[in-house]
């Protein structure tokens, strides 16, 4: 499972969802979508969001092993 901070991200720039989603070319509901870890973003999409909250892609998402029990 892919998790983000991208919210925190945000909050540290002082950034509405629709400030990155502006920034990145996206819609709000885009970020929305991205933060409740809706769905994953294409690798791209990715990059982009780090890069505009000024960070490397691996603070922003990180991997985690779905562990079935």
């Amino acid at each position: 499972m892919l998790q983000n901070s991208i919210a925190i991200g945000r909050a540290e720039k002082k950034w509405t969802q629709q400030d990155l989603a502006n920034e990145i070319n996206v819609s709000r509901q885009t970020i929305i979508s991205l933060e409740k870890n809706k769905y994953n973003p294409s690798l791209v999409l990715a990059f982009k969001i780090a890069h505009s909250l000024g960070k490397e892609i691996t603070d922003v998402f990180q991997y985690e092993e779905d562990v079935e029990s």
